[in-house]
């Protein structure tokens, strides 16, 4: 079964876009970003927005101001997957008024409202059950209930509902979480397959290596866009930073910035300690220069309207010293503040080791 979307052109954009939870908190505000075909890998913080940004694009969340526009058909997977242990999984996958009709037609009944009801799909059951194989579900078949599957099960059901839908926007929330070694395998297959429009939040390494570019959702002005296939985005407080490839990709460019930025910390620090340097060299020779005045002053070596216009001058240029030295250090704290920023504070875990153990399934 193919998993390619009806559209080779689809994409989604977010302009202007601002979201406010209950309470107040603003999670984005004038967020722009758009997402073009292929697969983007989104990363960030945790509470950087990622799992909301993918509600609002689904429709999931009504944003305070600003639009989401998506171009064809989307498909949406959240987070927390939860099903009616009462519904069958030809319902679970949207198609048991399909199957239905067309049983009923293979019954001998006619009606018009049977064919309306199949339109093309006449062989809706042979995908799902192909899709459902493709996913490792072939065991469950389209009859049981849902209550009969465990939680990893749950997700791969849902997924399969998609694919079987074959939207032109795929987003997926944390796919992986509850699946063990072999589901995810089949997710990473399906995933492999998929060649339109995809946006997947993950913390699992060896699925971010599937995708083919990163997305990376940062706090701190230091952020720069760096936009490939899709658009550089703004948020409240920072920015979506674009990396061409896969996870692997993205850390060897990160490391590059890193040294970049360590570097450039280097350096607005030796500045910084110079200007110092040079700030208090100059009131040094200010002081003397003012000591020197008032010794001619004190001595009357001078005529009066000399050394009056001599100590106005002085004055005058010592101010005008003063400040050129003050602005000098001012900048150079800027440049170091800006250089600081610039350096990642990575110590948060942001992708999980690969999987060494198999999670439990969650109760059925």
């Amino acid at each position: 079964m193919s998993a390619s979307p009806k559209s080779p052109t689809t994409s989604i954009t977010c302009t202007s876009l601002a979201f406010n939870w209950p309470d107040g908190t603003s999670v984005f505000d004038g967020f722009q970003v758009a997402f073009g075909p292929g697969r983007t890998g989104l990363i960030g913080r945790n509470g950087s927005g990622k799992s909301t940004l993918l509600k609002l694009v689904a429709g999931e969340l009504t944003p305070a101001e600003g639009a989401v526009r998506t171009a064809g058909d989307v498909g949406y997977l959240p987070q927390n997957v939860t099903l009616d242990t009462t519904l069958r999984v030809d319902e679970v996958l949207g198609i048991a008024a399909t199957r239905a009709a067309l049983h009923a037609i293979e019954a001998g009944d006619a009606s018009e409202q049977h064919f309306t009801a199949v339109g093309d799909d006449w062989d809706v059951e042979e995908r799902a059950t192909a899709t459902l194989d493709q996913l490792g579900l072939g065991h469950i078949g389209l009859d049981r209930t849902t209550g009969e599957v465990s939680g990893g099960e749950s997700v791969l059901l849902r997924l399969a509902a998609l694919l079987l839908r074959r939207p032109d926007v795929l987003l997926l929330d944390e796919p992986t979480n509850n699946l063990d070694l072999h589901a995810r395998r089949r997710l990473y297959a399906a995933v492999d397959a998929w060649s339109g429009v995809l946006v997947v939040v993950s913390h699992d390494r060896e699925l971010l290596d599937r995708v083919d570019h990163i997305a990376d959702l940062r706090t701190g002005s230091a952020a720069r866009s760096a936009s490939v296939e899709g658009g550089g985005g703004r948020r409240a407080g920072g920015e979506v930073t674009w990396y061409g490839g896969n996870f692997s990709a993205y850390e060897e460019a990160l490391a590059v910035e890193q040294e970049a930025a360590e570097r450039m910390v280097r350096v607005a620090e030796s500045d910084l300690r110079k200007q110092k340097r040079e700030l208090v060299d100059a009131q040094v020779k200010l002081a003397r220069r003012k000591r020197y005045g008032q010794k001619m002053n004190d001595q009357k070596r001078e005529p009066k309207i000399v050394m009056g216009a001599r100590k106005r001058a002085a004055q005058v240029s010592a101010g005008k010293h003063r400040i050129m030295h003050e602005e000098k250090l001012s900048e150079a704290k800027e440049r170091l503040d800006d250089a600081v920023e610039a350096v990642r504070d990575d110590d948060e875990i942001r992708v999980d080791l690969p999987y060494t153990a198999v999670p439990r399934a969650a109760p059925s």
